[in-house]
């Protein structure tokens, strides 16, 4: 697809208008002496006791001699020691001093206020999207888990469960504005499964890739004869990589070897790309019920059904 002169002006236009909303056009970041990216070489050196001062400039893609200028400064200011590296002498490693860890406590707690204050400001029901849609950035451009190893399906562990309840319920508050109602149901259903699932029936999965928990699902009794998929979900970064669908099928395999004549699954209108997972997978749209109020919202209710 052709970038169009548009296209780079909307980012651009974007960008300009981003930078002055988190006040990087000021004197200095959140009040302070420091430039945004002298504020970024600060929070990095923070993250750990010591940092390679070649690993830093890679990290932060900075000039090698715009970073120079800037550590010189930060020695000068008494907030870094540098030194040479016991393993390779011709590396330079470089530390924060206490009074290096105050400054980066003081821009932390300064960026944590001024964003607090920014989301406050805003009408509470335009504060998911917002944060819906800077999730949706960071996912697009930012760093996605390392899928080398593709997709892999396990059994859950110990704070799984938990994890499924916690990312239903949020997913669903931003992506069809549903309350705490959905995710109180979603709890309801994970504790039933734990405290009574028959191994030999039902079961249930959690995808990994790259060891980051992208997605789960579970295969549950209807009756003897039909087994029913619940609570499929997929983070959002990985949708579109085949974890649905991975999902869905181990879930088909698993309820056609334990001897299901059917499996059948609930959801709504409004999750076409999951409608696309189960139609590939063999379901087919039953029945769609009247609308009603659920969730704190309008749900239009579907049933897929497939033999197996």
């Amino acid at each position: 697809m052709v970038v169009t002169e548009e296209d780079v002006e909307t980012v651009r236009a974007f960008n300009r208008f981003y930078t002055g909303v988190i006040g990087v056009l000021g004197e200095g970041l959140v009040r302070s002496p420091y430039s945004l990216t002298e504020a970024r070489v600060v929070f990095e050196l923070a993250q750990r006791p010591d940092t390679e001062v070649l690993a830093l400039r890679r990290a932060l893609a900075l000039d090698a001699g715009y970073l120079s200028r800037m550590l010189t400064r930060f020695e000068s200011d008494g907030l870094i020691t540098r030194e040479r590296s016991p393993d390779d002498a011709r590396r330079q490693v470089v530390r924060l001093t206490s009074r290096g860890r105050e400054v980066f406590a003081m821009l932390d707690e300064r960026s944590v206020t001024e964003i607090r204050d920014l989301l406050h400001g805003l009408p509470p029901g335009e504060r998911p999207g917002l944060l819906a849609a800077m999730r949706t950035i960071h996912g697009v451009l930012g760093d996605r888990p390392d899928r080398d190893g593709g997709v892999v399906l396990r059994p859950p562990r110990p704070g799984d469960l938990g994890w499924i309840v916690e990312r239903n319920g949020a997913l669903y508050d931003v992506e069809c504005g549903w309350d705490r109602t959905y995710e109180a149901l979603v709890a309801e259903i994970v504790a039933d499964y734990a405290r009574n699932h028959d191994p030999r029936r039902e079961n249930a999965w959690i995808a990994e890739a790259g060891g980051v928990r992208v997605g789960g699902v579970f295969c549950v009794r209807r009756d003897d004869d039909v087994a029913q998929l619940r609570l499929l979900h997929v983070e959002p970064d990985t949708r579109g990589l085949g974890v649905g669908s991975a999902l869905v099928e181990e879930c088909v395999r698993f309820a056609t070897e334990v001897g299901y004549a059917e499996m059948m699954l609930w959801t709504t209108a409004l999750q076409h790309s999951a409608h696309r997972i189960y139609a590939r997978a063999g379901f087919v749209l039953e029945a769609e019920e009247r609308p009603v109020e659920r969730f704190g919202s309008v749900v239009h209710g579907q049933v897929w059904r497939r033999k197996l």
